[in-house]
């Protein structure tokens, strides 16, 4: 089994910060690639930011560019998620997630922390 926790959400106002942190936890053999999507009331998820390959590589959304910065500490299986002037608009379930394997020969699987709600007041 694998979990992946997060913590960090909460309320701010906007222009100011908060810091997201998922460690992963459990079976775990190797992990590719760890990052955040969120959902807002009504809308799909989307991709915040996701940290590939062993965090040579970043992506990130259009909406969260230049604001949001994400890292990765693989001693720990940890990945956090740095928000900066926040706007109304982050306003969301922010979800971790993990493209990992369980053992050497395993395919690379997806897992789902249970969400952090982030609330942007203006």
């Amino acid at each position: 089994q694998v979990q992946l926790v997060e913590s960090g959400g909460g309320l701010v106002q906007a222009g100011g910060s908060l810091r997201l942190s998922c460690a992963a936890s459990g079976r775990i053999f190797s992990i590719n690639t760890m990052g955040w999507y969120r959902q807002a009331p009504g809308k799909q998820r989307e991709l915040v930011a996701e940290s590939i390959t062993g965090g040579t590589s970043t992506n990130y959304g259009d909406s969260v560019k230049g604001r949001f910065t994400i890292s990765r500490d693989n001693t720990k299986n940890t990945v956090y998620l740095q928000m900066n002037s926040l706007k109304p608009e982050d306003t969301a379930v922010y979800y971790c997630s993990a493209r990992l394997r369980t053992g050497k020969w395993i395919p690379l699987s997806d897992y789902w922390g249970q969400g952090t709600q982030v609330t942007v007041s203006s």
